[in-house]
């Protein structure tokens, strides 16, 4: 194992309140971890699995060199982080938050449902964490496919979406960028939901499919609340494709993802 582990493990870590909470989650005593963080230990097989699980990477990627994990899980690394803070993007956005409603209460983890626009016919499982940081509403998505090809039949694809959050007046919008390739943006709108518990919530995703062929597409998409604490090395198990007829995918589900007709040419929810 490659001297990158501890300090990409640190970075990793820096994304949650505290290595408490990230012991807790994986249930690794605390002082086991702290020397994987110090480089005093190295975890076994086992736990490195466990590890790479939870912060949805793969086992060789802990191992990478820290500038490329630091693109990789989307961070900024330092040098990058002190450039000027009055950029023309940062001022575009500045009125939105002065108007953006309170999304306090959907922070937490989603399973995102939608129609794949890569593999068409078959409906994706991605993993959505929505947070509160200074101020503002972040998110990250991710997401992971199973293609076959000539040379690989489980060639997997993976995906990782960050992005910003707003509520403009009754409706949630969210836009990202896939942070490892940096070659897509989407938009997602979704209806926020009047009950006192959340649970799903209905909405439109626009973007490309991926690949050489890079059709722009846009699906019917459902996010189901897991809650604000979850196993997320349990979640991001569930994280794939599936087929319609699935059993795992419930009738309520494909009902919200199916497409309906088209009315005076504009595909619309309600």
């Amino acid at each position: 194992m490659s001297d990158h582990f501890a300090s990409n493990l640190k970075l990793a870590c820096s994304h949650y309140r505290s290595i408490s909470e990230v012991c807790r989650q994986l249930s690794i005593n605390r002082a086991q971890f702290n020397k994987y963080l110090s480089g005093q230990s190295r975890p076994t097989a086992y736990n490195l699995k466990r590890i790479g699980d939870f912060f949805g990477v793969e086992d060789y990627e802990l191992n990478l060199p820290p500038e490329q994990f630091a693109r990789l899980i989307g961070a900024r690394i330092p040098s990058e982080q002190n450039g000027p803070l009055n950029d023309p993007i940062s001022e575009l956005f500045k009125p939105l938050h002065a108007h953006a409603g309170n999304l306090s209460r959907y922070c937490g983890y989603y399973f995102e449902y939608s129609n794949c626009m890569s593999v068409p016919g078959t409906i994706l499982v991605s993993l959505v964490h929505l947070r509160e940081e200074r101020g503002s509403f972040l998110f990250e998505r991710q997401e992971r496919q199973e293609r076959s090809s000539a040379t690989d039949l489980h060639a997997e694809v993976r995906c990782r979406y960050l992005g910003a959050a707003f509520q403009l007046q009754d409706r949630m919008f969210l836009i990202d960028y896939e942070s490892l390739t940096l070659n897509e943006m989407s938009q997602t709108i979704l209806i926020p939901s009047f009950k006192s518990r959340i649970t799903r919530l209905n909405g439109l995703k626009t973007g490309v499919s991926s690949g050489d062929r890079r059709n722009p597409a846009c699906t019917r998409v459902v996010w189901e609340f897991l809650g604000e604490e979850i196993n997320r090395i349990n979640a991001y198990r569930q994280v794939k494709l599936y087929r319609p007829d699935d059993p795992r995918i419930d009738d309520d589900v494909r009902e919200r993802l199916s497409v309906g007709p088209l009315s005076n040419g504009l595909f619309e929810i309600e």
